[in-house]
């Protein structure tokens, strides 16, 4: 994530007003946990870095955690969009799912609060509770289960129900890709989680 359009990759401490409050505030959140972590992440110092006041934040999100969730929801959804989850078969819905699942293993916001003492914040956001950032990746696998049954090379079965499961699949693998890196180097990864959904969704 280096390009120019990147948030992350902007010089710090100047204001991002041109982008919009919202998301100059969460810019600067993400950059903040990226270097600082998650415990060293104080609002104030948010809004400091994103150029606006303190109020300005508060109207918008009471506390620190409220902000994470927030970004969250915008960078998983980013993701999301930025795939695409379907294709006539199951190879490319699988390729998607493999890759959506890639992007936010190595997204460094993600990587960072995994990697943070206050993991619980991540957990509260991705695992505890079914938030905005699940309920539009659920939409989206269904929509391209659905296309997949269509085709034939998709199991018959509740979309919904086969799309929460992948979900469930997909989020673990990424979750917990750190503790079994040794054995499984990146090619064997992807290879591994590509036939992991492959044959649960094969008819």
């Amino acid at each position: 994530m280096s390009s120019s359009n990147d948030p992350l990759s902007e010089p710090l401490g100047e204001p991002r007003r041109e982008r919009g409050t919202d998301d100059a505030i969460l810019d600067a959140a993400a950059e903040l946990i990226v270097q600082l972590g998650v415990g060293r992440t104080q609002l104030a110092e948010i809004a400091r870095r994103a150029g606006v006041s303190r109020p300005t934040v508060y109207r918008r999100w009471p506390d620190v955690r409220a902000v994470i969730g927030a970004l969250l929801t915008r960078e998983i959804g980013a993701t999301r969009d930025a795939v695409r989850l379907g294709g006539a078969d199951r190879a490319a819905f699988v390729d998607g799912v493999v890759e959506v699942a890639v992007r936010l293993r190595d997204h460094p916001v993600l990587g960072a609060l995994l990697r943070s003492a206050d993991s619980d914040t991540l957990f509260e956001y991705v695992v505890e509770r079914l938030g905005t950032s699940q309920r539009g990746l659920l939409e989206a696998l269904r929509a391209g289960i659905v296309q997949g049954q269509q085709h034939g090379s998709i199991r018959a079965g509740e979309p919904l129900e086969l799309a929460a499961m992948v979900l469930l699949i997909a989020q673990s693998t990424v979750q917990s890709h750190r503790m079994v890196a040794a054995l499984l180097p990146e090619a064997a990864w992807r290879r591994e989680l590509a036939r992991a959904l492959d044959g649960y969704l094969a008819p």
